[in-house]
Parts: C-alpha cells; structure tokens; sequence
C-alpha cells in the first residue's frame, strides 16, 4: 500500500477508520446497547475507537508541524473527529491535498 509509505497517507487511513468507528457507535452499537440490552458490541468498537481517536488527534498534531499547517486547517482538523462524518470531510477538503 503507497498510504502507508507517507505521513498524510498514514493519516488518511487513521482518518477513515476513526471515522468509520465512531459512525458504528453512533448507528449501530448504541442502538444495540440501549434498545437491545446489548452492551458488548458498544464496549468493543467504543474501544477501538477510541484508540484511533488519539491516533488521530497525534498524526493531525504531526502533520500540522510536518507540512506547516496553519491554525484553521489543524482547528478544522481536529474538530472533524468529533462531528459525524467529519474525518471524511478533513480528508477531502485537506489531506488529499497533500498525498
């Protein structure tokens, strides 16, 4: 795989699956937990999620000292991981700028 070769490739990837995490949470997992009584699923994705959440927030962190980003593209950034669908709109709208 290229994306993993460079920076911004390894955060577009940390990016989609972060993103993907937190849309099972929010559309799968907390149903399931709250009107099926099934807390597990919620537990395992919520865990996963958040380790690519923090992975997330540091390859932003790097990026924005490795490819000099101003204060409005890290803001922008980092304010995508908590909004559904937000880290595939980062992805569109900055880092695949930078691949």
């Amino acid at each position: 795989m290229d994306l993993l070769k460079t920076e911004i490739g390894r955060l577009r990837i940390i990016a989609f699956i972060e993103g993907t995490s937190f849309l099972l949470i929010l559309f799968i997992t907390m149903p399931l937990k709250y009107w099926m009584d099934m807390p597990n699923p919620n537990k395992v994705i919520g865990m996963a999620h958040g380790v690519f959440f923090v992975l997330y927030v540091l390859a932003v962190i790097q990026a924005k000292f490795s490819f000099q980003w101003d204060g409005k593209t890290t803001f922008w950034s980092l304010l995508a991981s908590v909004i559904p669908f937000g880290t595939f709109w980062a992805d569109r709208k900055y880092f695949v700028h930078y691949s």
